[in-house]
């Protein structure tokens, strides 16, 4: 058995502290870029999306986590290991640890957390998880073949499978009623949630790693950008999330806020949604590529995000494991239309809808703006995120989305939500791809997975799948009042955490 952790000396950011210190005390307010919705307050229901673990590291648990320092750091387990073979992954529960309610966090809501997960690679999951075995405080996970991203997908962001919460609860109160009260294992604990306004935590003093130091957290959701810079300044909130353009500068120039630019693995793409549907433009390849070169990405990394994006043209995140450094696209329109002459649409096309999350209906309606010029007309839908993500899910929406993902993981789990036959956000596929997707289930070692990943997304890239526009950071602020504002903290986390490591600076 290879251990992959459980070192003598444990970093401070995953040892259990003692919680005999000084009680919790004040307040920190957030400005949050979304509308809060109560999907987000069940593990279950985790999205390839970051803004779930907004409230996930605060109100829940899981047995491994990404934590300062540690990409998959010991949280509710201490320890685990992986067979020579890797077909089994033992998990030792840490002991002593309870949820908010009281009870105790066991295997048994280990397993029933896992099985009832429906998330993003939930069929990822069921399709290479033979079986889930409990012995006293061991978990064993025994799959069907080996799976080298196992890890990957439950001990990090990429899904929210690996979070706990109480069997016993959840059975008691419905999936429903879980999420009008949700309990769970985390350093704070669920206090009241008015909808579409705020969600109010309370510290929980009994959190095995530490004791919070701030007392209560108010998350408050402001979509208007505006809005947020209006309230930083005026001291209604301690910290927002996610400035760009003209309103990101504001803060930069404002005494008292500080601006923060916090590395994250967030990519941001036009989806072709209609490109396998043969009636439609968008099967042409060529059009897809006209799309792609009528877009300035470096007009649009200065306009809107102060020049600190990433131009890319990949879905995946440059610093993930397996990432294709894909060639840019030029920007061209005159060749962009010329592409367009080709394909049969010499005078262009009326492309229905650009729909996007509301948030970056601004970029969606610029991105417009540069294909109208080359022939490409497109109406602007924004719709609130929750919405927006759940209608890709279930593929209500056609023509092009504006969409991103800022979930941790690497090139194959991107790839698996995005790209590959049946993934969660997956509207079609090609025989190519998926034979190569086949190969890399059964690929004998890292090296030859590492291969059949490249070959995918040189693949993507030659199809032109997507117009992909940038790499960018989550640009965040906060006030006065804020010692530790947690942003930073977790690499590649956009959002503050962990919420136990916040801090107030002294009155």
């Amino acid at each position: 058995m290879r251990t992959f952790l459980a070192s003598l000396v444990m970093l401070m950011s995953v040892v259990s502290v003692s919680s005999a210190g000084a009680s919790p005390e004040g307040q920190m307010s957030f400005a949050l870029q979304v509308s809060l919705a109560p999907v987000w307050f069940d593990p279950a229901e985790t999205t390839s999306t970051s803004v779930p673990f907004i409230v996930l590291y605060a109100v829940h648990d899981a047995l491994v986590k990404a934590m300062p320092g540690q990409p998959m750091a010991p949280s509710l387990a201490e320890s685990w290991t992986v067979s020579r073979d890797g077909l089994v992954y033992e998990f030792v529960l840490r002991k002593g640890v309870t949820f908010h309610n009281g009870e105790p966090v066991t295997g048994e809501d280990v397993k029933f957390s896992f099985e009832r997960y429906r998330g993003t690679a939930a069929s990822a999951f069921k399709a290479r998880v033979a079986a889930v075995e409990i012995e006293g405080q061991r978990i064993r996970f025994r799959l069907k073949q080996p799976w080298p991203d196992f890890m990957t997908y439950y001990g990090t962001p990429a899904t929210g499978a690996g979070w706990v919460v109480p069997k016993k609860y959840v059975e008691k109160v419905g999936d429903e009623g879980f999420k009008r009260a949700p309990i769970g294992a985390g350093p704070y604990k669920f206090a009241a949630f008015n909808p579409g306004v705020e969600l109010v935590l309370e510290a929980n003093d009994k959190y095995w790693r530490k004791t919070p130091t701030v007392k209560t957290l108010v998350f408050r959701s402001v979509p208007d950008s505006s809005t947020r810079v209006a309230m930083l300044k005026r001291g209604e909130v301690d910290v927002a999330f996610t400035f760009r353009g003209v309103l990101a500068e504001e803060v930069r120039r404002t005494p008292g806020l500080t601006l923060k630019a916090v590395a994250a693995p967030v990519t941001e793409w036009l989806y072709f949604a209609e490109q396998w549907d043969p009636k439609s433009p968008w099967s042409d390849r060529r059009v897809r590529l006209a799309a792609n070169l009528a877009i300035d990405r470096q007009s649009l990394n200065e306009a809107e995000t102060l020049g600190l994006s990433r131009i890319t043209a990949s879905i995946i995140p440059r610093g993930f494991d397996f990432a294709w450094p894909a060639p840019l696209y030029e920007y061209d329109p005159a060749r962009a239309k010329r592409l367009l002459a080709e394909a049969g649409y010499p005078n262009g096309f009326d492309a229905g809808t650009l729909f996007s999350d509301v948030l970056y209906a601004p970029v969606a309606e610029t991105i417009a703006n540069y294909l109208r010029p080359v022939g490409i007309r497109m109406v602007l839908q924004p719709i609130e995120r929750a919405g927006f993500f759940k209608a890709v899910q279930e593929k209500r929406v056609k023509n092009v989305i504006l969409i991103g993902s800022g979930a941790l993981g690497n090139a194959a789990t991107r790839l698996e939500a995005w790209v590959a036959p049946g993934g969660t956000y997956v509207y079609g596929s090609y025989p190519d791809i998926e034979d190569l997707w086949r190969d890399v289930a059964m690929a004998p070692d890292q090296r030859s997975r590492g291969v059949l990943l490249e070959r995918i997304q040189r693949l993507v890239h030659d199809k032109a799948m997507f117009a992909p526009i940038w790499e960018f950071p989550s640009i965040c602020a906060y006030g006065p009042r804020v010692a530790e504002s947690g942003l930073g903290l977790i690499g590649n986390f956009p959002f503050s955490a962990p919420y136990e490591d916040l801090k107030l600076k002294e009155k």
